[in-house]
């Protein structure tokens, strides 16, 4: 199936993932705390960001800020699967945790991957459950591929049809 989230539409289509990258990267909260997208594929199944370390967003012993760190992980596994289950689905992130393992002393990045195999998965879910809450993982890891951040994301989806009005 093409990707067809709302905002790849809105900016032309599966073909214009580099328009959804460059306006995301001017997004406000990202512009503050210094997150860039690097990639987004075509297909929206994969995504990279990265963050370097800045006064604006180092903590108090100059390591990268918790709170930017979390925020860099924030929007992509729902984005990504919005895209490639389409309109008759809804997709909404429900919770997250993050577990820090070591400071993030310079710039540090995620990579966030979605298969064929993990949206067959969820289709076949809610062929016969109302709602499915899959649960994503993704590291953050500094510049000697070092993991300094796991964020676990849980996610909302059902088909539009079950949506309670």
């Amino acid at each position: 199936m093409k990707a067809r989230g709302v905002l790849l539409q809105l900016l032309g289509g599966a073909k214009n993932s580099g328009a959804l990258r460059r306006w995301i990267n001017f997004w406000p909260p990202f512009v503050g705390a210094g997150i860039r997208v690097k990639h987004i594929a075509p297909d929206m199944k994969a995504v990279d960001v990265e963050m370097k370390l800045r006064g604006w967003n180092s903590n108090y012993v100059g390591a990268q800020f918790g709170g930017s760190l979390f925020a860099m992980t924030d929007p992509f596994y729902m984005l990504m699967l919005m895209a490639n289950l389409g309109p008759d689905y809804i997709v909404w992130d429900k919770a997250a945790t993050i577990r820090y393992k070591k400071p993030g002393k310079g710039t540090v990045r995620a990579e966030f991957r979605l298969s064929d195999s993990q949206i067959e998965d969820i289709r076949e879910k809610l062929k016969t459950l109302p709602k499915y809450e899959p649960v994503f993982t993704v590291e953050v890891k500094d510049e000697q591929d070092v993991v300094v951040a796991e964020v676990e994301k849980l996610l909302h989806v059902r088909k539009k049809e079950d949506q309670i009005p």
